[in-house]
């Protein structure tokens, strides 16, 4: 087995960043995750659940840390990464709130005229990050802007059996994991609790549990017609009323990942 993909999504619900190597560590992988689009008036998150354009947002980190924003139809925008302690703004993430660093106005400008709403970007720096939900990892493992963990993994072999099942081929990034494995069974990755990757040990969590994001296009932002593939998932993947595909992950330590790197099974 061996990891075969690598994706980070510099701003939540953003379009995905294909990589090759990346530094992963406490937050996951380098720079994902890390900017959140929020409403102006109440610091609410927003996501392509609500907001399919944001699946037109094309965000790139750069060496610095500071973000590029592309879009059709408007001018690329370079934003710098805010100090840790200016501009605290309140935002609000599923059952967490925090208090986070605004990135500014030309962001700002830049993201409500493609949403057509009023809203902010933020980041989050790792002294800010959230806590894990409870009675998950370890009292020291963190959270940016991931729905609630900082990495998820999917084995290609589980793709493969659900594209066989829905009847057609069905794109991995409907799924948005960071790490695809190759070389596994079909849903192998339910029954791991912890696999080294390089030099590094990761802990399985917890399943990932999947919405209505699923059946959204990761090009375009349209929902499927047939709503698939939760439909074929609600079949075979549900458990308790939860859909699950893929595992939620942390890292214990820092290093690197890469494709190619082998995956073993420890426990």
């Amino acid at each position: 087995m061996f990891v075969s993909e690598l994706y980070r999504y510099p701003v939540k619900s953003g379009r995905a960043q294909s990589l090759q190597a990346s530094p992963v560590g406490l937050l996951g992988l380098e720079g994902d995750r890390r900017w959140l689009v929020v409403e102006e008036d109440n610091g609410r998150f927003l996501t392509q659940r609500a907001w399919p354009l944001l699946s037109q947002l094309s965000a790139t980190v750069a060496a610095s840390g500071d973000l590029l924003l592309e879009t059709p139809g408007q001018a690329p925008l370079l934003v710098a990464v805010p100090a840790d302690d200016e501009d605290l703004r309140g935002v609000t993430i599923w059952r967490d709130t925090l208090r986070v660093p605004d990135a500014g106005d030309a962001a700002a400008q830049w993201l409500s005229i493609l949403l057509g709403k009023p809203v902010r970007l933020v980041y989050c720096p790792e002294p800010r990050a959230r806590y894990l939900p409870s009675g998950y990892g370890l009292n020291s493992d963190r959270a940016a802007f991931p729905d609630g963990f900082p990495l998820l993994l999917i084995g290609q072999g589980s793709l493969d059996e659900l594209s066989r099942r829905v009847g057609r081929p069905m794109e991995m990034l409907r799924f948005r994991p960071n790490l695809v494995v190759q070389g596994s069974a079909a849903f192998a990755e339910d029954g791991w609790k912890r696999i080294r990757i390089g030099a590094l040990t990761y802990r399985i969590l917890k399943p990932s549990v999947r919405c209505i994001f699923t059946t959204l296009d990761p090009h375009t932002g349209e929902r499927s017609a047939d709503r698939e593939p939760l439909v074929t998932l609600k079949t075979f993947r549900e458990r308790d009323g939860d859909v699950l595909f893929g595992q939620n992950l942390a890292v214990d330590g820092a290093g690197e990942i890469a494709v190619g790197m082998p995956v073993e099974v420890l426990e």
